[in-house]
C-alpha cells in the first residue's frame, strides 16, 4: 500500500469557498474514481490556510491508473479550474508505510 499526501495552501480568505466546493462537488467526482480517502484536514497550528488530504492505493501503478481516469473525466475537467483558482501553492508526496505501521 502507498499513501498520497496532497498539501494545498489556499489563497487568503478563500478557505470556506474551497472547502464548500470540495464538500458539495469535488468529492462526489473524486471518491468513486480515486477510491480510498484516508482523510481531509485543515491546519490549526503551524502554517495556516493549508488543506491536507490523503488517499490510499494498493500500488503506485494503481494510483497512476486512477489519477489518469480522474484527469479524463469531463466532470473533473470542468470542476478543476474553479478549485485551482483558490489554491496558491501545492505539494504532493507519496508515503510508504513502515513494516510496523498500522496502515498497511
Amino acid at each position: 500500500m502507498i499513501l498520497e499526501e496532497r498539501i494545498y495552501r489556499i489563497r487568503s480568505g478563500q478557505m470556506s469557498q474551497y472547502l464548500a466546493l470540495v464538500r458539495e462537488e469535488g468529492l462526489a467526482i473524486q471518491q468513486p474514481i480515486l477510491g480510498h480517502l484516508i482523510g481531509y484536514f485543515v491546519t490549526e497550528i503551524g502554517p495556516l490556510s493549508h488543506v491536507v488530504h490523503m488517499w490510499a492505493y494498493q500500488s503506485f501503478e494503481e494510483r497512476q491508473r486512477r489519477r489518469q481516469l480522474l484527469a479524463l473525466d469531463p466532470r473533473w475537467q470542468a470542476f478543476i479550474p474553479r478549485l485551482t483558482a483558490l489554491i496558491e501553492d501545492s505539494q504532493n508526496r507519496i508515503l510508504l508505510p513502515t513494516d510496523f505501521s498500522p496502515l498497511q
